[in-house]
């Protein structure tokens, strides 16, 4: 038998998967906080302190006007945020 089909079969994990991080709508509207930036969400502990990329989801609503500095964001979590008031940059 050929060595590949005598080995165990195991599944990839990316390394530098650790470094990203999501953050739902509902989680920036419990923060109350006007600006968000990386270290905001660090220190509020909603991510990880090895975050580097941080993408917000929509789960959830948001009604307070936020603004994203250094964020990503999903096409619909865009909208609504954009719809609240808000911006993403």
């Amino acid at each position: 038998m050929p060595l590949q089909r005598r080995l165990p079969k195991r599944g990839f994990k990316s390394t530098t998967l650790k470094y990203n991080a999501e953050i739902t709508l509902a989680a920036l509207e419990r923060l109350g906080e006007a600006e968000v930036n990386i270290l905001t969400l660090k220190s509020a502990g909603l991510v990880s302190a090895m975050a580097k990329v941080v993408k917000v989801i929509k789960t959830g609503e948001i009604k307070k006007a936020v603004k994203l500095n250094g964020i990503g964001a999903t096409a619909a979590a865009k909208a609504a945020i954009e719809a609240a008031g808000g911006s993403v940059n």
